[in-house]
């Protein structure tokens, strides 16, 4: 069932059995992508989105200086270009930071989910609707949180997006990038993350090494970070 890990991230509005039948009839064809592979390419038109189905995927633009600012990173279950639909394209790009898998629905089919149901119609829409909300709260960590924070608050996100699809164990789980991806969803150099990877260290609330997240204090960590998660809607 490859809308299962969707269907776990968005669990309101509830679909009929119908209605989930119909948005699973609608995927098309499944890709494997190697790690670092552009997937959607900025300006370019699209036909259709595409589902993650495992690895990770960030959503990033280049400056001609050749700085890269990630502005979302995309686990399983998450449509990583649901927006292009009503957009045709999109104005930034999508690549792997892992081998990932995606399935794909093509942009005639979507129109058909909207048009069969309204409760398909809100499920799409909500799921864009938490995607621009965790985009704000990024934007609030590069303008407005120190950067050891903002570390502390994406770590905190990605743990409970992950738990909700039973993707940690217990405080733990694999979170397979490199410390330059930090940096760059974060707006820090990759010195500078280090350097504040090591504080949360030392300071005993969480630890990333070679791609796995160890958190030794959940309450402490989110103490810190500030992080409140209703800004991801998973009530």
């Amino acid at each position: 069932m490859v809308t299962r890990q969707f269907l776990q991230t968005h669990r309101t509005p509830v679909l009929s059995d119908d209605d989930a039948a119909a948005l699973e009839a609608a995927a098309a064809r499944t890709i494997d992508y190697p790690a670092k592979r552009v997937i959607v390419r900025e300006n370019v038109p699209l036909t259709q989105c595409t589902l993650l189905l495992s690895g990770f995927v960030e959503r990033f633009k280049d400056t001609p200086e050749g700085r890269r600012q990630i502005l979302a990173i995309h686990i399983p279950g998450d449509f990583v270009d649901l927006h292009s639909y009503p957009l045709k394209h999109l104005e930034h790009s999508v690549a792997a930071l892992t081998p990932v898998t995606g399935v794909t629905f093509p942009h005639p089919e979507v129109r058909k989910l909207t048009e069969r149901s309204a409760t398909l119609t809100e499920l799409l829409w909500r799921s864009t609707l938490i995607d621009a909300a965790i985009n704000r709260e990024w934007i609030v960590s590069v303008g407005a949180r120190g950067a050891a924070v903002r570390l502390a608050h994406l770590l905190c996100e990605m743990f409970v997006r992950l738990e909700r699809i039973g993707m940690t164990r217990g405080y733990e789980f694999d979170f397979p990038v490199t410390q330059i991806d930090l940096a760059d969803a974060t707006g820090l150099t990759a010195v500078h993350a280090n350097r504040m990877l090591r504080q949360l260290r030392e300071q005993g609330l969480v630890e990333f090494r070679q791609g796995l997240v160890r958190i030794f204090d959940w309450p402490a960590l989110k103490d810190f970070a500030g992080f409140d998660p209703r800004y991801l809607f998973m009530d």
